[in-house]
């Protein structure tokens, strides 16, 4: 799709309802979904995180384009996972909001002031780091020069809307996890990079709230 398009569309996101969690357990295993349903979230004391589902056009043909990183190898969770940029909350921050631009900025060089956001995604809790993550859907009217945080990002993957929304996009891999080893979990496959965990899950209610647009102008 290309960009001009896209952007006509956005302002629909404002009315536009959340499938919410029901949109997140179309990408979660069952075991996640077990999980999650036995914990008491608030007792846990979550911190809280903000991350963004940040598109803008194709310098060479205008197409819509979606931006995804590659986290660095290390001791942690999310260590060579592919995710959105973003991370946590500092105190300095006025809001989740705030936390997600200032985070984009710091990780991927887009200046938060170039930022703009058209939707407030459903939170999801994430059970192995204790975070809550608010996502947002937001654009950015030029092509970027992604700068990537050399002691966070591996790589910067760029990846076509039309290449997300596709039916096969969706896969199922076979990965460890915080819950067990070895289990099929339904995943993206975006840029022949495997895509999954809370990141699938999130991303799976950008994908519907897209395809209500995309129906819509049907």
């Amino acid at each position: 799709m290309q960009f001009d398009e896209f952007i006509k569309r956005l302002p629909k996101l404002n009315n536009l309802q959340l499938l919410g969690q029901e949109a997140h357990y179309l990408m979660a295993p069952t075991e996640r979904i077990d999980e999650l349903a036995s914990l008491d979230i608030e007792q846990r004391n979550p911190r809280w995180a903000g991350v963004m589902s940040l598109f803008y056009p194709n310098a060479q043909n205008g197409e819509t384009m979606l931006v995804l990183i590659l986290r660095k190898t290390y001791k942690g969770v999310h260590s060579n996972q592919v995710g959105f940029p973003g991370g946590k909350a500092e105190a300095s921050d006025n809001s989740i909001e705030e936390t997600a631009l200032r985070e984009t900025e710091e990780e991927i060089g887009v200046e938060r002031s170039s930022i703009e956001i058209y939707k407030k995604l459903t939170k999801i809790y994430i059970p192995p780091s204790n975070f809550w993550v608010q996502p947002f859907i937001g654009i950015v009217r030029h092509t970027p020069n992604f700068v990537k945080e050399e002691s966070e990002v591996e790589s910067i993957l760029e990846v076509k809307l039309t290449e997300f929304l596709a039916d096969s996009s969706i896969v199922s891999q076979t990965v460890d996890t915080s819950y067990g080893k070895m289990v099929d979990v339904p995943a993206f496959l975006l840029t022949k990079n495997i895509v999954w965990g809370a990141t699938a899950m999130m991303l799976s209610e950008v994908k519907w709230a897209l395809q209500q647009l995309e129906e819509d102008k049907k």
